[in-house]
């Protein structure tokens, strides 16, 4: 039940950050008619999943391309666009959802580069 609460939020954020976020009226232009039927598939897709990660979240996206290569007045270079743009918008789907999210994931990842570092450092000056 949280789980579908999750991902349902998860998907308004992705859909309002779209046609609402920083480049609105310039999205809300070029959309196109099939551009927001496919849209509306992953977002769908989305809600039905129990636990989106991202890249659940990536092979959604890539089935609901798929789907749309096959109709012959959709042009690729569009197509490509779209999931392209789609995908860019994970990190602020995260950030919707889950504010301290990413600054969390960037100081475990700083830590963990720390810690190789110092791993392979021997700390012995023995050039000889």
């Amino acid at each position: 039940m949280v789980a579908g609460i999750a991902a349902a939020a998860a998907a308004a954020a992705a859909g309002a950050y779209f046609l609402y976020g920083k480049n609105a009226a310039k999205n809300r232009k070029v959309v196109k008619g099939w551009m927001l039927k496919a849209k509306g598939e992953v977002l769908d897709q989305m809600e039905k999943g129990k636990e989106m990660t991202e890249e659940t979240y990536n092979k959604v996206i890539d089935q609901v391309s798929k789907k749309y290569q096959a109709v012959k007045n959709i042009d690729r270079s569009e197509l490509d666009q779209m999931a392209k743009e789609l995908k860019g918008h994970w990190k602020s789907i995260l950030r919707a959802r889950f504010p301290g999210y990413l600054a969390w994931t960037q100081i475990r990842e700083r830590r963990r580069r720390s810690r190789t570092k110092s791993a392979n450092w021997s700390g012995t000056d023995d050039h000889s």
